[in-house]
């Protein structure tokens, strides 16, 4: 039976992970900093020495990019000398390393959709260590598969989905910026593609670097508005605002959108349109919380 091994597993996608390994055919072992502290290159080799895995999913992450600015070191423990590690320890193992990245590493001055052959050119620290993470993947010479997605959210943690919801039933107004495009993409989605991918085989001899975001395209406003009408929140004023009305520290790509024809060719994978999975998220919390 192939042994999986899952990092960062108490996070959004590593959740979404466990929920669906307890129905794999694999052996599926959940870890986080609390088992497995990945930035200790010696801990990575204790285990991968106590342990033979066949792949390793890759899902932790400093995602804080506000704090990234201000602690580039904290975060290039985790996005960098983490995967050096872990991608180390799979080219000395023959395990694939699956890893999850980002579109933050490209600047967000495209006009079409970003393939994985375009340029990147990160515009804050977290798009820095990010791809700096990619890098050493590709230094370490492993089997690897790179999967950049993008704002992602579920019923897990804190993410910008549960944000409005507090957001919408404490005050009668919140601006929400209109300038940035993306697509939200829920992390159940992203879990589903990993575990059908895993669970078939079908990593073997397609290693290299993919997109996946779910179908379609709006601004934070727009995803904002749709959450607060999805939950019946009519009595907050949603407005539209610019990026440049509420500076932060870290740059943001206003433009974010993410080519996913390589990755629906290779794998076969069935990509649901964002509002379709919001509705989703929005159900499980509150079947969650009833």
């Amino acid at each position: 039976m192939p042994e999986i091994l899952v990092t960062g597993a108490d996070g959004q996608l590593g959740r979404s992970l466990r929920r669906l390994g307890a129905a794999g055919s694999n052996r599926y072992t959940f870890t986080d900093v609390a088992e497995l502290d990945i930035t200790d290159a010696d801990a990575v080799r204790r285990q991968f020495g106590e342990h033979r895995y066949d792949v390793v999913i890759n899902c932790a992450a400093y995602t804080n990019v506000e704090r990234a600015e201000a602690d580039e070191e904290a975060a290039d423990r985790l996005n960098r000398l983490a995967v050096r590690h872990l991608a180390q320890a799979a080219a000395a193992t023959g395990a694939t390393l699956i890893h999850i990245s980002t579109d933050y590493v490209f600047d967000g001055h495209a006009s079409t959709p970003y393939t994985e052959e375009a340029a990147p050119g990160p515009l804050n620290a977290y798009g820095r260590t990010k791809l700096a993470g990619e890098e050493e993947i590709a230094a370490a010479d492993c089997r690897a598969l790179i999967f950049r997605t993008a704002w992602l959210y579920s019923e897990f943690g804190g993410n910008f989905l549960k944000t409005m919801l507090r957001l919408t039933a404490e005050k009668e107004h919140i601006n929400v910026v209109t300038d940035q495009i993306g697509t939200p993409t829920y992390a159940g989605d992203l879990a589903m593609a990993l575990f059908s991918i895993i669970e078939g085989g079908y990593y073997a001899g397609r290693e290299g670097i993919y997109h996946f975001t779910d179908e379609g395209a709006c601004s934070w406003y727009d995803f904002a508005v749709e959450i607060a009408r999805a939950a019946g929140r009519d009595t907050c004023r949603i407005e539209p605002c610019r990026t440049a009305d509420y500076p932060t520290r870290a740059l943001r790509p206003a433009y974010s959108l993410l080519d996913k024809s390589k990755v629906r060719r290779t794998f076969g994978i069935e990509i649901p349109q964002w509002r379709e999975s919001m509705l989703y998220c929005l159900m499980r919390l509150k079947k969650n919380n009833g």
